[in-house]
């Protein structure tokens, strides 16, 4: 108790003294305008707290009369958080309209989020050295941590939730849609129309958890149709990669395949775009291409890309929820929530 009330008269100090000094009008003053508590004054800028509307419209007039702007710095150390939330993300060709989902139901609840990009999943250390030097009051992370890095965020007192990796052995939250699940249905998208013979897979990096279940998903569902002979190629999930990887299959098969299997959208839009302006190939008519994801791209006229697409506002809602919920009760057990894709049925696939 004397800690919190140690942190409580600092956080006064920054308010009531440095904000005074400098001319500022505090939540102090505002409350003594309005005739109210200073509590109250906070609640009406705390997202979600219960306030009546007589006294909120009382607190606002206050605060428009004197001008007051919130100091989150102090209400910060009043409330020991600060509203902060770190994002790691492994895949930003993917991951801009997750994170336009994530910012938007944290903003909504007074919580701000700090951006760590990765170019690599194995960099990862790097960037979790960078995380710790923020007070962040919780992570949500779209990229492959090892186990021991896990346990970091244990010792350390930060609530950890994961947006699509899944992890069977390891006790964490996590938020996923099912990657095999998606790839089979693709697969059986693809050899229903019984005019493909010939399969080859455009996987995503080699370090990506996700590349790999896709992966496997696709190859286990075509082996139990009885196609053993595939060939697997590697993409970065970018564009150009994806009409990289063209090249790549050619020089592994010796003639184009029937139909192409991409781990995301990006490098099925660029497989697209080589198999047409490069080697003069119809899609669907020479040559099926599917991708995963569901970019809004995707959906473009000069693509109509056959993918699953993901339930990414169900996916960021449950992942800000799960993860607010440990910031406010760290006595929450782990929680792991799998979300079905759902396949949209193109034009880019030969029927």
């Amino acid at each position: 108790m004397a800690k919190t009330k140690q942190v409580s008269n600092k956080a006064v100090e920054a308010e009531q003294g440095n904000d005074a000094h400098r001319g500022r009008v505090t939540s102090y003053d505002v409350a003594a305008h309005a005739g109210v508590s200073q509590s109250a004054v906070s609640r009406c800028f705390k997202p979600g707290a219960s306030v009546s509307k007589k006294m909120r419209d009382r607190v606002m007039k206050a605060v428009e009369e004197l001008g007051y702007r919130p100091n989150a710095i102090a209400r910060g150390l009043i409330t020991r958080r600060s509203n902060m939330v770190g994002v790691i993300v492994s895949n930003l060709n993917f991951y801009p309209e997750v994170l336009s989902e994530l910012n938007k139901r944290f903003i909504s609840r007074g919580v701000h989020v700090l951006l760590f990009a990765l170019d690599q999943e194995s960099d990862v250390g790097s960037i979790l050295e960078q995380l710790w030097q923020y007070p962040v009051d919780g992570v949500v992370a779209a990229a492959h941590l090892t186990p021991e890095q896990i346990a970091l965020f244990d010792e350390r007192g930060v609530p950890l939730v994961f947006y699509n990796r899944a992890y069977q052995d390891v006790p964490v939250s996590s938020v996923c849609c099912d990657q095999s699940e998606g790839e089979r249905m693709l697969v059986s998208q693809l050899a229903g129309s019984g005019k493909h013979k010939d399969f080859g897979i455009i996987a995503g990096p080699r370090d990506s958890v996700v590349s790999m279940q896709r992966t496997e998903g696709a190859l286990a569902r075509l082996k139990e149709l009885g196609f053993d002979q595939v060939n697997v190629v590697s993409g970065d999930y970018t564009y150009e990669s994806g009409r990289r990887a063209i090249g790549k299959l050619l020089e592994a098969r010796g003639e184009m395949p029937d139909a192409i299997i991409c781990a995301n959208d990006m490098m099925a839009m660029g497989c697209m775009d080589e198999l047409r302006f490069k080697h003069d190939l119809d899609v669907p008519g020479d040559v099926s291409v599917v991708g995963f994801d569901g970019v809004k791209a995707a959906a473009w006229a000069s693509f109509n890309l056959t993918t699953v697409t993901q339930p990414v506002e169900s996916m960021a809602e449950a992942v800000v929820t799960m993860l607010l919920d440990r910031i406010d009760n760290d006595g929450l057990p782990p929680e792991k929530r799998t979300f079905s894709g759902v396949l949209r049925s193109g034009g880019s696939i030969r029927q």
